[in-house]
């Protein structure tokens, strides 16, 4: 089928350098414009050791000015998710009047930088100069929170989305790519600037349940006290106010969530940073979180099993539909956590059938990843368990 602006297509199986270039030709000739303006490719790590090759050969033979993306256990093309299935996926896109740019920086060049003078000089874009950053990352060598304490100081309110690339876990070993080159530690981005914007849908997979509270006492990832009560008693409440079959779906799948803007009057779904619940001291009364707690934020509990992933990703892409309903949607890059797919929903294709049923039809690329990149409350953050998806949007 061809496309104007966007096509995203598979290529299953290992590497056959004729395969790949008449897959790259098929896929160029789906894609009615006359230039592309970004690819983005996500292979499996079937094709690491000579995927410096796979990328000359897309670049010539499906016309490709700027490319990006990572390795992956498993593929997204279009509606499908592809899970541990050796291959590849490619999207062509052209973004009338778009500014692309890439970067890849390491750790060594992390650790050089410091501010935003810094870091618009590294990149060669300023705040005035983007609209959103499409970003993967090795999960392995980088000090992430580190780089987005410094990426968001860089550029303040701009999104990036994207997420950390996975591959072989035992040996530690993943793969960043952009345009011939391949990396295996750093971030590789492109910044979206010109006529396109990225507007993105983070889905973090939770309900809330019970009421927001506000810390008054925290040490560290410890929260000592909610409402001035011992924090483990608040949860014990909230828990216990549950009807007795939301119980039954909140046992061991508890977490919580912190408000990303103190000023609200009332808070709803994604209003909230999400983050794990680690464990909890009866005797002491004390939380301990995955993140650093302080007095005075708002907090509430949150769920997170299949249903209420459905139910989030649901209210999160309808709430996208009716944001864009006017708008031109180019295309779309999705990053699931690996945690999802089937192992969460027992079925395949949950997420991106969900984005087809939703905004489609929607070319759209993706990967399964380590981690997934993306904004809450105008600051991007590292998440888990949650779908990450970046609209290519006229701005």
């Amino acid at each position: 089928m061809k496309n104007r602006f966007s096509v995203a297509a598979h290529f299953a199986g290992e590497w056959d350098e004729p395969r790949v270039q008449r897959w790259a030709e098929t896929t160029r000739a789906r894609l009615e414009a006359p230039s592309v303006t970004l690819g983005v490719v996500f292979m499996t790590p079937h094709f690491f050791d000579i995927a410096g090759e796979v990328l000359e050969v897309l670049r010539l033979h499906a016309r490709i000015p700027l490319l990006i993306g990572c390795s992956s256990q498993s593929l997204i093309a279009n509606g499908e998710e592809l899970e541990d299935q050796a291959g590849m996926v490619l999207q062509l896109l052209h973004l009338p009047g778009a500014k692309v740019r890439g970067i890849h920086f390491d750790q060594a060049a992390l650790e050089d930088l410091s501010g935003p003078t810094a870091w618009h000089g590294k990149t060669c874009v300023t705040p005035r100069d983007t609209h959103g950053w499409l970003v993967f990352a090795d999960p392995f060598n980088l000090d992430g929170e580190s780089w987005l304490r410094e990426w968001n100081g860089a550029y303040p309110g701009i999104p990036s989305i994207g997420g950390l690339a996975s591959g072989v876990f035992e040996n530690r070993r993943t793969q960043l790519y952009l345009d011939g080159q391949v990396f295996e530690e750093g971030v590789v981005a492109v910044s979206i600037g010109g006529d396109v914007k990225l507007e993105c849908v983070i889905s973090q997979g939770c309900t809330p349940i019970g009421a927001p509270w506000t810390v008054t006492q925290a040490d560290r990832n410890f929260i000592l006290t909610i409402a001035n009560r011992p924090a483990y008693h608040v949860l014990v409440d909230t828990f216990n106010g549950l009807p007795k079959e939301e119980q039954a779906r909140a046992q061991g799948n508890l977490f919580v969530g912190f408000a990303s803007c103190e000023y609200r009057e009332e808070f709803h779904r994604g209003d909230f940073l999400v983050r794990n619940l680690l464990g909890a001291d009866q005797q002491k009364g004390v939380l301990a979180v995955g993140a650093m707690p302080r007095a005075g934020q708002t907090i509430q509990f949150h769920r997170r099993d299949a249903e209420s992933a459905t139910e989030d990703l649901t209210a999160c892409l309808t709430e996208a539909r009716n944001r864009l309903r006017e708008a031109t949607v180019y295309g779309g890059v999705l990053g699931i956590c690996n945690g999802r797919g089937l192992r969460l929903f027992g079925k395949p294709s949950h997420d991106a059938g969900l984005i087809q049923e939703q905004l489609g039809p929607l070319p759209v690329a993706g990967f399964f990843c380590n981690g997934e990149l993306g904004p809450v409350g105008g600051r991007t953050f590292l998440h888990g368990y949650t779908a990450s998806l970046g609209l290519f949007v006229k701005a």
